[in-house]
């Protein structure tokens, strides 16, 4: 089964799944090794790996294709591809789908921000207007060569012009052709219940951004909401920049490795995730010398 279709299986399979954020390859791995079903190629996690910068639409479509690309070269199971406002309107937006499924995507997801975006739980959020988003919708809909291409489509209407706005989004984006429907930033669980009570029968992305906007709630408490995905963009970033901090500041103070060794992986632990064993046997098979 390919990667498009284990995602659609995942969406009809009973209950919530957690969807954790990978940066680049090796975030990729870690997450498929861990055991989740699905991973997520987060936009604010490229910016601030690869850039260096807040996700405020400083990323290329040709950056991000390169960064998905390396994590379904490395993983076997689906990827949601973050392709934030489709890196242009709806003829960029072509062009952004025909990347994608070359890069190896399994689901896409796109806002309905003024380019260039901000991240969902910035403030200062623009939005098009709704007919510009469902055009949009449509032409991935026309572009995608794979019907199994999943759409997600997200609203950061809340925030700009309230939740009867981004409800009123929320169904037109699925009667676009969108799979999946993600309400950005909710403030309350009163919110988190007006938004899945409103769209019954539509699988849906609660976000929860350690620090941000929505109350971070447990993968049970979501599931009783009534919400499919339970989006965690960067928890895998964020852990990361604490480990490596950690390691430094040790390793600068007290110029030894011997304080560091417990807040990092072994050495065989490390080869292992790179797969050192798969690459020597490839030097046996095809470098050995020839008789």
């Amino acid at each position: 089964m390919n990667k498009t279709k284990k995602f659609k299986e995942l969406l009809r399979e009973p209950g919530t799944f957690i969807l954790p954020g990978a940066y680049d390859a090796l975030s990729a791995r870690l997450i498929e090794g861990i055991g989740f079903k699905a991973i997520y190629a987060t936009g604010a996690g490229i910016s601030n790996a690869q850039l260096g910068w807040a996700d405020v639409g400083l990323t290329t479509l040709k950056e991000v294709v390169e960064i998905v690309t390396r994590m379904a070269d490395v993983t076997t199971v689906p990827i949601v591809v973050d392709i934030d406002t489709g890196f242009g309107n709806a003829i960029n937006v072509i062009r952004t789908v025909r990347e994608f499924e070359r890069a190896g995507a399994a689901a896409i997801q796109m806002e309905d921000q003024v380019s260039p975006k901000k991240c969902g739980h910035f403030t200062g959020k623009q939005v098009i207007s709704k007919e510009e988003m469902v055009n949009k919708i449509r032409a991935i809909v026309d572009t995608r060569q794979d019907e199994n291409l999943s759409i997600i489509a997200r609203t950061d209407a809340l925030a700009v012009n309230g939740i009867d706005d981004a409800l009123e989004r929320a169904h037109a984006y699925s009667e676009a052709g969108a799979d999946i429907i993600f309400v950005e930033a909710p403030t309350t669980i009163e919110q988190l219940k007006q938004i899945t009570s409103s769209l019954k029968g539509i699988p849906q992305v609660i976000n929860l951004v350690e620090g941000g906007k929505t109350p971070l709630i447990s993968l049970n408490e979501a599931e009783e909401i009534g919400f499919k995905i339970m989006l965690c963009a960067n928890t895998v970033l964020r852990s990361a920049i604490k480990g490596i901090n950690e390691s430094l500041k040790i390793l600068h103070k007290e110029g030894s490795h011997k304080n560091v060794l417990e807040l990092i992986c072994t050495w065989e632990e490390r080869q292992s995730l790179f797969q050192l064993n798969q690459i020597n046997e490839w030097e046996n098979k095809y470098l050995r010398e020839l008789p």
